[in-house]
């Protein structure tokens, strides 16, 4: 079994298991009797703002590591390696200019929420608080993927993180926690513990690095790093704000915003579920890429952007027909608020488009380790200057319903620009036939599942309707042999299973 494959695997069965555990998570938010709307919108809100903060105050620091790693490793050694030194000054000096600039728009952030969203105002100033932490947690996962090191990263921020989460969740509901407000200000702290725990694991494993004095090697690669993590972090930038933008601008211009904001979010935390092998997966391949590109070698580029996108595909659309056979009967079953039903059509608009978006593979990981590395940017720009005047005339338009449509048109228009970029200049592809006997494959047995368990409501029918539906989705992923991944993990397990 392959390195990449392997780690893959192995952070997409820890990643599944931190979404069930958040699953559990929204599930609570919603049940009318524990959380308001207002307060799980909230709840979101903050999540959302949080990682435009992070997005902002980090500099460029991951990228500088991912880029740059290879050369450090091969260049000198562990005990002079001060890349992570470089990362985490950038981030404290990336963090106390956020402050900084929070507290110079804060008149601005009142004027455009206290009409709609007074409770975000309320508690706005402890985002800062929970973007420090999630700063640093980023700059040590960055640097943990390099050692090979991302299951332990993965369990920290999709496991462990929302199983604090839960613990602080079930502690309100039992009155432990006797307020919102305090629910609110301990939850600030849950990204600082896991961006400390993570510092704990890397000491332990003596993998941390952090000489206080500029090396050679710094000096001399200062003006590609200065170049490439300056070009790369804006790209970013721009790609985080066109993938928050919708939480941000919900908030800002609808009645009832931060209701319409839950209704929204829950939606887009089951849509967000179908990517959870992606962050496994560009854990696992952000290594062989760098040094693929290093030595120059398009096989293996190809290879790994292939198999990328078949297998995100593969999850992608699997779970979406999962998830939309089963929406409805699932919030009446499970006795979630009514008001939840009206995000189906959300649900499906923001399905299709991390589909699209698993699709087209690693591209972003592909793009910013290469040459033209800033076409990051060049496509971050594009996308910017589609997806928010395009955002807000949707949303004030048709609400959130328009605000899901945005995002898929442009997310489609970034992802083919970004296709089309890499076949011109690498003729690098992520597509095959495969793909198209997925479609195929899970279009129709989505359609017969549905119109087979239509009229049955309750546990028996989600289950019957789950099983029937998983029972044919491995079949036809196996005897189609669609992915050069899944024959090689059955022989691994059988041979585990079975050996005498």
């Amino acid at each position: 079994m392959s390195s990449i494959r392997k780690q893959s695997i192995l952070s997409t069965l820890v990643i599944y298991g931190g979404f069930g555990i958040g699953l559990l998570n929204t599930y609570l938010f919603t049940r009318k009797e524990f959380f308001t709307q207002e307060e799980f919108g909230l709840y979101n809100a903050l999540i959302a703002i949080t990682l435009l903060l992070v997005a902002i105050g980090n500099l460029g620091a991951p990228y500088f590591i991912y880029k740059f790693f290879p050369y450090y490793r091969d260049r000198s050694v562990p005990e002079k390696n001060d890349q992570l030194t470089i990362a985490i000054t950038l981030g404290m000096a990336g963090f106390v200019l956020l402050i900084f600039a929070g507290q110079l728009i804060a008149p601005l952030i009142i004027r455009k929420y206290a009409t709609h969203s007074p409770l975000l105002i309320e508690y706005f100033n402890w985002v800062y608080l929970l973007a420090g932490g999630l700063l640093l947690f980023n700059i040590l996962e960055a640097w943990g993927w390099q050692q090979k090191g991302s299951v332990v990263s993965n369990f920290l921020k999709e496991g462990f993180w929302r199983l604090l989460i839960l613990f602080l969740i079930l502690f309100y509901i039992a009155g432990w926690i006797n307020n919102f407000a305090h629910f609110v200000k301990i939850f600030s702290f849950s990204y600082l513990t896991i961006g400390l725990l993570l510092l704990a694991h890397l000491h332990h494993k003596r993998k941390l690095s952090v000489p206080f004095q500029v090396s050679s090697l710094s000096r001399r690669l200062r003006k590609p790093i200065f170049n490439y993590t300056g070009f790369t972090y804006a790209g970013t930038l721009i790609f985080v704000i066109a993938q928050v933008f919708d939480s941000i601008l919900i908030p800002a211009v609808l009645e009832n915003a931060l209701a319409q904001l839950a209704i929204y979010s829950l939606a887009q935390n089951m849509a967000s579920m179908l990517q959870a092998p992606q962050r496994g997966i560009i854990a696992a391949a952000m290594e062989p890429l760098t040094s693929a590109w290093k030595q120059k070698d398009h096989q293996v580029l190809q290879r790994i952007y292939k198999q990328s996108s078949i297998n995100l595909f593969l999850f992608g659309i699997c779970f979406f027909g999962l998830f939309a056979i089963n929406y409805k009967d699932a919030i009446i079953t499970l006795g979630i608020n009514p008001a939840f039903l009206s995000g189906f059509a959300v649900f499906i608009i923001l399905g299709l488009t991390r589909i699209i978006d698993m699709g087209t593979g690693i591209n972003s990981q592909i793009i910013i380790t290469s040459p033209r590395w800033r076409f990051e940017f060049i496509s971050g720009i594009a996308l910017l200057l589609c997806i928010l005047p395009l955002s807000y005339y949707m949303t004030k338009s048709y609400g959130i319903v328009g605000t899901a449509i945005a995002q898929l048109l442009s997310i489609a228009m970034y992802n083919c620009l970004r296709v089309l970029f890499l076949w011109y200049n690498f003729k690098l592809q992520p597509f095959s036939i495969e793909t198209i006997k997925a479609l195929v494959l899970f279009s129709l047995l989505t359609l017969i599942t549905y119109f087979l368990f239509a009229e049955h409501l309750g546990w028996l029918s989600l289950t019957g309707r789950s099983f029937f539906y998983l029972i044919g989705a491995v079949s036809g992923v196996y005897y189609l042999n669609l992915t050069p991944d899944m024959k090689p993990v059955f022989n691994t397990l059988k041979k585990r299973l079975f050996k005498s």
